[in-house]
């Protein structure tokens, strides 16, 4: 099926898709400011530039996108109709991508916590506790 969409409209389209700040991260932010924690954001000295940072933990947190960062066996992963082979690479190189900024992460010392956007739909509160205990009982997560 063709795209309904001029390409000069689809690249508007998609010109406004947010990469930061989205609301699933900003539901995050105000759970986790409202349980007591300081943290930074979008940290560009960090590999990947994470969601959100609590040095004070030496962890960090990727808010993820099901659709952009494939989230596994998630009804929110489609692949869309056109195109196929150039978004099955572009989703492939997103996914490579976060597994080496984990990696990095990981050997940097952090502990990496990452949330899915379809989790926080169903039970923010219940995500959010599992990372403030892990936070507050000092394991290594995920």
């Amino acid at each position: 099926m063709a795209d309904l969409l001029s390409p000069e409209k689809r690249s508007w389209n998609m010109s406004r898709i947010k990469g930061a700040n989205t609301k699933p991260e900003m539901l995050v932010r105000s759970m986790l400011h409202r349980a007591g924690f300081r943290f930074r954001i979008h940290d560009k000295s960090l590999p990947g530039k994470p969601d959100i940072v609590l040095k004070k933990y030496k962890s960090v947190i990727f808010v993820n996108g099901c659709f952009w960062h494939r989230h596994e066996g998630c009804a929110e992963a489609t692949t869309p109709k056109t195109r196929r082979e150039f978004w099955k690479a572009k989703f492939q190189r997103t996914v490579e991508r976060d597994k080496e900024q984990k990696d990095s992460l990981e050997k940097l010392g952090w502990q990496v916590f990452c949330i899915w956007e379809c989790e926080l739909k169903h039970s923010a509160d219940r995500i959010i506790s599992q990372v403030v205990n892990e936070l507050k009982g000092g394991r290594c997560g995920n």
